[in-house]
């Protein structure tokens, strides 16, 4: 795969895509993004493993030092070809969430999503405002105006919150 020059943020929306996949669907697709057998059936591995190689396409992947450091590790390493054994009461990474943030809005780098008129409509949340279809805009409310032509409160057309 080649990098998509389209949108900064296509690779998220591209990993975003990811959930929706079979599993079978995503055997395939990480055989075509990887170029080799998918030996797993796992589907957290298989999805990071997707993101992974979605994000060094599109960000140009490890450094030249990175892969001269690596070799000589993986060469007296065991290469795994499953994911490893999840931690009980593993360690939980929390999002720091920007001060006076909505708690109706998920945390930045979530993605919001509504079905409207049969298409599935997908903002990404971001720090300072929202995205969708590679467009910026302050509030939610503005990107139901967008999408419908109708002013609408971005709470309730997103279904979030006290609203929905």
């Amino acid at each position: 795969m080649s990098p998509n020059p389209k949108s900064k943020n296509s690779a998220a929306f591209e990993i975003a895509e990811l959930a929706d996949l079979t599993i079978d669907q995503l055997v395939a697709k990480f055989e075509v993004v990887h170029q080799e057998k998918c030996r797993s059936r796992n589907r957290n591995f298989i999805v990071r493993r997707i993101a992974w190689r979605i994000q060094a396409n599109e960000e140009g992947g490890l450094s030249e030092r990175a892969l001269l450091r690596a070799g000589p590790i993986a060469d007296e390493s065991v290469i795994r070809v499953t994911p490893p054994k999840p931690k009980v009461g593993g360690d939980v990474v929390r999002t720091k969430m920007p001060p006076n943030w909505d708690p109706r809005i998920p945390p930045p780098g979530s993605f919001v999503e509504r079905r409207y008129k049969g298409k599935i409509r997908r903002v990404l949340i971001l720090t300072d405002g929202f995205e969708y279809e590679d467009e910026r805009f302050d509030s939610l409310s503005a990107v139901a105006k967008s999408i419908t032509g109708n002013h609408l409160s971005g709470f309730r057309f997103f279904k979030l919150g006290e609203h929905a």
